[in-house]
């Protein structure tokens, strides 16, 4: 027979890992309320400690390289081999209750069998004394009532008031673990109602890295007597020498460091029991008595339930958060899309919801950076100060949330600012991590007591040169700056939540940009076509009608007349189609237009049959640029260019939509086109395609017809009496003759319009026209000459003749202003009073308004 080796006595020289290489799992002892057998593959016991005869009446000398079925009776031994079944990597630990044991220390023992390497471990431990009630059956109501809490703080403390119900030791504690290891006491259940532990933080270094291993392992560990000196684990003389893993030992055996920290703490008795959350250690329950206290096996397993169950509401309690969370974030996002809906962007909209986001996460500030721009709300850093963390968070390379309350650790620069921002929760919004919403925490100076000064000296102790616990257990306060309050796991998943919330509106955001892009170039495309097309036609026209009005004309004047007339009626049908006011409008007034401007006197042989509508802003242009093909083609093509005629009928449908019937009749015989222009595409493809109604035309011999359907989205009724009048100012009634006598001034970039408006200026009498092309020169004119009146044109390439009116106005010179905008708002606030003249002008809409600007000035 020989001795296990007392491996707990050999420590190396003073260092401060000395506690984290103890070897607490092969100590070679176990505490006296039980007894240790290890046993061979072939049920022989090689191990037995030498408490053995205490606690079975079995001598240690008669056991070793015994049989253990020699040593127990038939039916005891045979449950334990029947048992061992049970055990496996899932179920390491065995646990039996209430085993008969006979010889001089009969009676019930609780036992607990593992496999430790190659030998089977059998812990006894004698049956505790009767108690009144099923401790087993208590463990579920204390766990309803812990239950039916919902934060952390009252879940924890109902815990510790449960579990010292069920254990009885003089104090419980809820222990929970930092992520630098360190400890903090955040409920505590105590006999005499006093605090002892709560709110005090415990150093990393009072649970060594291999005990948090052994806990993770082992979930309970009883240490019922301080100064019980244990009981060595002796080995027959075939065993060899190798000390026994007691890792999973029930009765292991107490690390003499761990002694002394309990002794100096002054009690005399603990027990502590693990919580495990997500498969890591989470915290523990440390329990304390100040007298010697053991608690029987089966007791212990009840408390080991409670634990587990305690665990499991745990994880629940952290679902629920989580749930609450995406609830939370759902609303938010509701209110983010109503937001973005009213017409904000994404940082407005953002920036519009922030107190929500506040709400959700707490936070003191909000900082957005998108496409290199910063906006910001609340305490933040300056734009100089967030480029650092930009570049930062950049570096980190990560498209997850980064959070962290300690920033100045990460990026020194940061101590410059910590009071504003010592912590941020950065959230990713973009593919590339270069786009992010960062949420910011003001430095939090806080007070942390430890229980004891953390910073544990190397002394000699009772137990050697080594890193001593320490003695003292007195609050020991220290100032943490530097930190903000830390980012919860609630906050944290919230803010993932709403990274993939926002991730999906930045997405949806870029594809929509980038199809608007598309679709901008598309109609882009088109629009140039269209004014290839629309120039190309407007000097076919133009050679058109010069050439008819030369055919009826007698004399030049005549001529002249003639020209001008139809060229202003073309333009009035062009400011029809093109008019900015998005109201809705009369769809026959918008026909009389077109064919005002291009039938002429044919407009006779158009029959205009139904009653008139108003078409919505959304459609009005494409209508018109549909009718102006068709009336264009008639004149040019069909029975307009004839002798023949135009009906055009509208009918409303029961679900409000429009047909418009379009028929050509006693014309050239119509033959279909071979080739289809853009012209002919415009007319049937414009009105399905754009406004999601229907087109067909057909090309009877006999005369085209052509059927149109509008949706009843773009159709509204029009009003009995409401008439539309041709666009153009109504002439004043004045003398013939010429009615200037002094000098008149022209400003106008594009040379043909100015000599144009100087000859009309020249039959109105005036003496001199000036003719300028710029802002400048028309100034210096002003201060060379004494003007009666000024014609001026708004846009002069890159600038706009305001100048030169102030000046004008200034002086008391009336002048005419000529836009090819057309009369507006913005033009009437940017000027002072004057008459506005729309382009192109003919004599008589020039005379009249110098006409009415002199006669207003009179006035």
């Amino acid at each position: 027979m020989s001795q296990t080796p007392d491996v707990a006595t050999e420590y190396a020289t003073p260092d401060l890992t000395n506690c984290d290489r103890e070897p607490i799992h092969i100590l070679g002892r176990v505490q006296s309320y039980g007894a240790l057998l290890a046993l061979s593959s072939g049920w022989l016991v090689q191990h037995a400690s030498e408490n053995l005869s205490d606690i079975l009446g079995i001598t240690v000398e008669g056991a070793l390289g015994r049989r253990l079925a020699d040593l127990l009776p038939q039916d005891s031994f045979a449950r334990i081999r029947e048992a061992l079944r049970a055990v496996g990597p899932s179920n390491p630990v065995l646990r039996l209750f209430g085993i008969p044991i006979l010889g001089e220390k009969a009676g019930d023992f609780d036992l607990s069998i593992h496999q430790s390497g190659r030998h089977l471990i059998i812990e006894f431990e004698p049956k505790g004394e009767q108690r009144n009630g099923d401790p087993l059956s208590q463990v579920y109501p204390y766990i309803h009532r812990i239950r039916r809490t919902n934060d952390l703080r009252a879940f924890t403390r109902e815990a510790a008031r449960s579990l010292r119900a069920l254990c009885g030791f003089d104090s419980v504690m809820v222990y929970e673990f930092a992520e630098d290891a360190s400890g903090h006491v955040i409920a505590e259940d105590t006999a005499d109602g006093e605090r002892r532990y709560l709110d005090q933080h415990f150093p990393a270094s009072d649970i060594p890295v291999q005990a948090r291993v052994l806990y993770k392992r082992s979930l309970l560990r009883l240490i019922a007597d301080v100064s019980d000196p244990g009981a060595r684990i002796l080995a027959a003389d075939s065993a060899g020498n190798q000390p026994l893993d007691l890792s999973l030992a029930a009765t292991r055996a107490v690390s003499p460091i761990h002694i002394e920290y309990l002794q100096n703490m002054g009690i005399q008795a603990s027990m502590s029991v693990s919580i495990m959350k997500d498969g890591e250690l989470w915290g523990l329950f440390a329990c304390h008595h100040d007298e010697p206290r053991y608690i029987d096996y089966e007791l212990r397993t009840c408390v080991e339930l409670f634990a587990h169950l305690f665990s499991y509401e745990l994880g629940h309690l952290g679902e629920a958060q989580k749930r609450e969370a995406v609830e939370r974030s759902s609303q938010l996002q509701t209110r983010l899309m109503a937001s973005m809906a009213e017409g904000r962007d994404l940082p407005g909209s953002l920036m519009a919801v922030s107190e929500d986001i506040r709400s959700v996460i707490p936070h003191d500030g909000l900082i957005m950076i998108t496409d290199g721009q910063v906006s910001a709300t609340g305490v933040t850093p300056t734009e100089e100060e967030f480029l650092c963390i930009s570049r930062l968070l950049n570096a980190t390379g990560g498209s997850q949330i980064f959070a962290t309350n300690k920033l100045s650790q990460l990026l020194p620069e940061a101590a410059d600012f910590a009071r504003r921002c010592s912590g941020i929760l950065a959230i990713p919004i973009s593919r590339m991590p270069r786009d992010y919403i960062v949420l910011c925490r003001k430095e939090l100076t806080e007070t942390v007591k430890w229980a004891g000064n953390p910073n544990k000296p190397v002394t000699v102790g009772p137990n050697g040169v080594r890193l001593t616990p320490r003695k003292s257990f007195e609050i020991w306060r220290e100032t943490v700056t530097g930190a903000s309050a830390p980012w919860t796991l609630a906050s944290t998943h919230a803010a993932e939540l709403l990274r993939v919330v926002l991730l999906e509106i930045f997405l949806k955001i870029t594809d929509q940009t980038a199809a608007e892009r598309k679709r901008a170039q598309e109609q882009q495309e088109l629009l140039i076509s269209e004014l290839n097309h629309r120039v190309r036609n407007i000097l076919n026209l133009m050679r058109g009608l010069v050439a008819q009005s030369r055919g009826t004309a007698d004399t030049l004047e005549s001529f002249a007349s003639s020209l001008d007339g139809r060229i202003q009626a073309f333009a009035r049908a062009h400011d029809q189609l093109t008019k900015e006011d998005w109201t809705p409008s009369s769809f026959m007034e918008m026909l009389r237009l077109e064919f005002a401007a291009f039938a002429d006197d044919r407009s006779n042989r158009v029959d205009l049959q139904g009653d008139d509508v108003l078409i919505a802003p959304g459609a009005y242009s494409n209508l018109a640029l549909v009718f102006h093909e068709l009336v264009t083609n008639s004149v040019k093509y069909g029975a307009l260019s004839d002798s023949g005629g135009v009906t055009v009928k509208l009918t409303r449908n029961d679900d409000g939509s429009l047909d418009i019937h379009w028929r050509e009749f006693g014309g050239p015989a119509v033959v279909a086109p071979k080739r289809r222009g853009f012209g002919s595409t415009i007319i049937e493809r414009s009105i399905p395609y754009e406004l999601n109604g229907e087109a067909e035309v057909t090309y009877n011999v006999t005369g085209l017809v052509a059927e149109f359907c509008l949706p009843s989205r773009y159709v509204l009724d029009a009003p009995e009496a409401k008439m539309v009048a041709p666009t153009g100012a109504a002439q004043p009634v004045r003398g013939e003759g010429p009615f200037l006598t002094g000098k008149a001034l022209v400003l106008e970039d594009a040379m043909i319009i100015a000599m144009d408006a100087a000859d009309m200026l020249e039959d109105m009498g005036a003496s001199t026209v000036r003719i300028t092309a710029s802002v400048n020169a028309a100034l210096a004119e002003i201060e060379q000459h004494e003007f009666q009146v000024a014609v001026l044109d708004v846009n002069l390439g890159a600038e706009q003749s305001v100048r030169v009116a102030l000046k004008l106005a200034e002086i008391g010179v009336p002048y005419v202003l000529s836009t090819g905008y057309g009369e507006s708002e913005d033009i009437r606030a940017l000027y002072p009073p004057c008459e506005i003249l729309r382009k192109p002008f003919s004599n008589e809409s020039m005379q009249a308004a110098v006409w009415n600007v002199l006669h207003q000035t009179d006035d």
